[in-house]
């Protein structure tokens, strides 16, 4: 089954009239105002204020009124700001903030010097609530709240069930409803079991300091997960039975049934359908393997829990056993500090405490440049250059000895085997240079030695031709057995070989024997091509 795409966020941002269009950076700047100090949060909550009694668009009068409110509700908010005009500015500048719009309202203006004055009003950005919505959870999340939420398994089941029955009948908007409370139900269940686990992990971190607090919640927390897991282990396979009768009814159709049933009139159809089945496959995930063979969430979800109630009852037991050898980390520590304070001179108190931490002084390695002059003797060492340091000096702290001169290997006999088969080698090739010679190149099949010393003899006479007046030229080389040249002929030459016809267009080969028998070279003579 197809992974969903994850473009589909891509295309919906796309459609959306550019709004969503913000760098990064510049989403990152929607939280500027958490760095100005507290009175920017309380402006943001007045104005949220005014936004859930209808009054979006609101002017920093009307902000003012609704701080005076707060602060007869929350004592710390403040019941004036100064300023408060260029604090919603820099809120809606949009170089900075652009977590409100300022919009010029002229309806406010009733007479000259309200015009005059300027009537701006304000309200949230799309984005700056998101901002705002995020930071205020931030602030109101708390720990008790943290749980692995074991009720909402049934409601799953139960929005699996109704969304097979609702496709199967054809109601549009019952398969929306039933997947967009699937989609919530899914994400609340992942959203909650994260931060559980990481509850429980800054719970085992901070056992040690205050063990009597995790004695007190112990039972309930073991309690808790084990009736989460046996809550999964019920209704797991329920579960992927039900996603098996929700995809026998067409998963096409009922993503085509849930985007015309949305209500959203930013997003068009293609980018509806690729929502909804982002949605479908990420809740899908939870409950039943992929193609791939990844095993469901939720099996994850059970192992790791498994795994926390294993830790938590280690650390249970490393708690009940410290409390009963009346030993732990504070009392070694104060210990220990005891036989510091009763030391009797600076020099056993520094060995004492080198032996609990096991403390080292620092080696201190050295070493001369290779140019000495480039280094000026008052340069300190944190400013000369640095200098190599050889591995046994690092490791052993020894400085490198010379080591004694190696033993000279004999190879009298390999250089003798060598030696010999060299000079068998050039009898081989005089001997087939020879024959080359007294039977020349064209009238007989040549061997494989004759083709050898044949094509040694064309390199080398090859080489030395050079251009002349934009003509080729013909060339000879000579050994001190042969001498071949090379003349330009207009129907070439073909020589036989072994493997099969060697043909020489544009020159005539002719070998002779060396006359004085001296090694000659290669010589140049001009011809046409």
């Amino acid at each position: 089954m197809p992974e969903p795409d994850n473009s589909a966020q891509s295309s919906v941002q796309a459609a959306a009239f550019g709004l969503d269009a913000l760098a990064v950076g510049d989403r990152f700047k929607l939280f500027n105002f958490t760095r100005r100090g507290d009175h920017y949060l309380w402006i943001l909550r007045a104005m949220d204020r005014l936004r859930e009694v209808r009054v979006p668009q609101a002017h920093s009068d009307d902000v003012a009124r609704a701080l005076v409110e707060l602060s007869v509700d929350y004592p710390d908010a403040p019941r004036t700001v100064d300023n408060l005009r260029a604090c919603l500015d820099q809120l809606a500048d949009e170089n900075e903030d652009r977590v409100l719009h300022r919009l010029e309202d002229a309806a406010r203006t009733g007479s000259l010097a309200g015009y005059r004055n300027r009537q701006s009003v304000y309200q949230f950005s799309d984005l700056g609530y998101s901002a705002y919505l995020a930071v205020e959870a931030v602030l109101g999340a708390r720990f008790e709240d943290a749980n692995l939420s074991r009720l909402i398994v049934s409601d799953i089941l139960r929005d699996l069930n109704d969304l097979a029955k609702a496709n199967r009948e054809g109601n549009g908007p019952e398969v929306a409803r039933r997947l967009r409370s699937l989609d919530a139900a899914v994400e609340d269940m992942a959203r909650r079991s994260a931060r559980f686990h990481l509850a429980l992990g800054e719970i085992m971190r901070s056992s040690d300091a205050s063990p009597e607090k995790f004695l007190e919640f112990k039972r309930a927390l073991l309690v808790h997960m084990n009736d989460f897991m046996a809550e999964l282990d019920r209704y797991l396979p329920r579960l992927s039975e039900a996603v098996a009768a929700v995809e026998a009814t067409g998963i096409a159709t009922l993503l085509n049934r849930a985007a015309e049933a949305d209500d959203r009139p930013f997003m068009r159809i293609d980018a509806l359908i690729e929502d909804w089945r982002r949605r479908w496959f990420a809740a899908r995930a939870w409950f039943a393997p992929d193609e791939a063979g990844r095993v469901p969430r939720t099996e994850q979800l059970r192992e790791v829990t498994g795994t926390a109630v294993s830790s938590v009852l280690a650390l249970l037991r490393q708690i009940t056993e410290t409390q009963r050898r009346g030993v732990n980390r504070g009392t070694e520590l104060r210990h220990l500090a005891a036989w510091v304070f009763d030391c009797p001179d600076d020099q056993a108190a520094h060995a004492l405490m080198a032996a609990a931490f096991n403390v080292r002084s620092a080696r201190h390695l050295g070493g001369v440049h290779e140019d000495e002059e480039l280094i000026p003797d008052a340069s300190t060492w944190w400013q000369a250059p640095g200098v190599e340091v050889s591995v046994s000096l690092f490791r052993k702290g020894r400085a490198p000895k010379a080591s004694p001169p190696q033993k000279v290997a004999e190879r009298n006999a390999v250089r003798a085997a060598l030696r010999e088969k060299q000079r068998a080698d050039r009898a081989a090739e005089r001997a087939a240079t020879e024959r080359l010679v007294a039977e020349g190149p064209h009238d007989i099949a040549l061997d494989e030695e004759q083709v050898g010393v044949l094509l040694k003899l064309l390199t080398r006479a090859l080489e030395s031709r050079t251009v002349v007046a934009g003509r080729l030229v013909g060339s000879s080389c000579a050994t001190d057995v042969a001498v071949l040249r090379l003349s330009p002929s207009p129907t070439g030459s073909t020589v036989r070989t072994p493997t099969g016809t060697l043909y020489l267009a544009g020159f005539q080969v002719e070998i002779k024997p060396a006359r004085d028998g001296r090694i000659l070279g290669a010589n140049v003579t001009e011809g046409s091509v």
